[in-house]
């Protein structure tokens, strides 16, 4: 009888499988991929409806639904649309709906006024959906001012034309307080802002608002990929948002930012885009001891529809596959503009 871990015992023949007549390994992993019932069954990545959150745009004084160019089958939504829209994802088993405010031109102006007012497009929105569906699905806000200001950035402008930090975070609470009024359930302070999280969570529990969670954009880059969102909102962008926004080389960065919002007291923190930041997404889901969620935008939303109406994609599969690759790599939510399809592929 061989001792474990002798050169010919048990812990070796680990390392040295047995051989078939022919020579070949008794070992096959193939056998676990023989059938989609065993696959299925041995599946180390899971994707649930209730994972998925599904971006929605509200425009103001829209007669009808507004078709996005450059998001084949994405509109614009009248509130009407918008909440009927909210039903059928709150119907198909998604977890969360976020609401992006498109107001009227004529409504911006350079501190973003319409953002925080309680008749504006946004905070009727939640108003809406919330007396739309309830507590059936988290109601997600966006917080940010680029919709909302005739310069198209994320925060006021000091007289150099830069983003001007701190006067920002005060529009940002403002914002919040408006949000969580109108019956928010989750606010997402997307505008990289140095201390964003600390101003939104003081001004929401100075008024009340204690239960109001915070959605922190903690890794959000300056990408390419976020082109058509910017038609989705009708943003009149003037230069770039480099200076506040993460560079894409960087993935350290990403986990001073994560510190910095879990101290501010971030709930859930977020990468986007998710698709080209994948590593950053697991760095950040090993790191953190909150729910980690990544953003699938509009360019890899468009991008994967472009391929499939020519016919170089299958769509459902890559769709679904793109998915996977997200939660594969951490994350614990995913905020798709495919939620509520995807949703029914999973239960089919």
């Amino acid at each position: 009888m061989h001792a474990t871990g002798t050169a010919d015992g048990p812990a070796d023949r680990l390392h040295h499988p047995a051989l078939t007549p022919h020579g070949f390994p008794t070992v096959r992993p193939r056998r676990l991929r023989s059938s989609a019932a065993v696959r299925r069954l041995v599946a180390e990545t899971r994707i649930d409806p209730a994972d998925l959150i599904l971006p929605l745009f509200v425009r103001e004084g829209a007669a009808e639904p507004v078709p996005i160019p450059s998001l084949p089958g994405i509109v614009q939504h009248t509130e009407d649309s918008l909440r009927r829209r909210a039903r059928e994802a709150v119907e198909a088993g998604v977890g969360g709906i976020m609401l992006f405010g498109v107001p009227d031109p004529g409504r911006k102006d350079p501190q973003g006024s319409a953002a925080d007012d309680p008749d504006g497009v946004l905070n009727r929105a939640i108003s809406g959906v919330r007396a739309e569906i309830g507590d059936a699905a988290v109601v997600i806000a966006d917080l940010c001012l680029d919709e909302f200001t005739d310069h198209g950035h994320c925060g006021v402008l000091d007289d150099a034309g830069g983003v001007d930090n701190d006067a920002t975070l005060r529009r940002y609470a403002q914002m919040a307080v408006a949000q969580a009024a109108a019956g928010v359930h989750m606010v997402g302070p997307s505008g990289m802002m140095d201390g964003q999280v600390w101003a939104v969570r003081q001004a929401l529990d100075a008024e009340g608002h204690q239960d109001v969670s915070i959605l922190a954009y903690t890794a959000k880059y300056a990408s390419a990929f976020f082109g058509p969102f910017r038609d989705a909102v009708n943003c009149s962008l003037v230069g770039d948002r480099r200076t506040y926004q993460q560079d894409p080389a960087n993935s350290r960065e990403a986990l001073r930012e994560l510190e910095l919002d879990l101290a501010e007291g971030a709930d859930i923190v977020m990468v986007k885009p998710a698709l080209s930041n994948l590593d950053v997404v697991h760095q950040v889901a090993a790191a953190s001891h909150v729910p980690v969620s990544a953003y699938q935008v509009s360019g890899e939303y468009a991008m994967v529809e472009a391929a499939a109406a020519h016919g170089w994609l299958d769509r459902r599969g890559t769709v679904l596959e793109t998915l996977t690759a997200i939660r594969r790599a951490g994350a614990g939510t995913i905020a798709t503009y495919w939620a509520v399809e995807a949703a029914r592929w999973l239960r089919d």
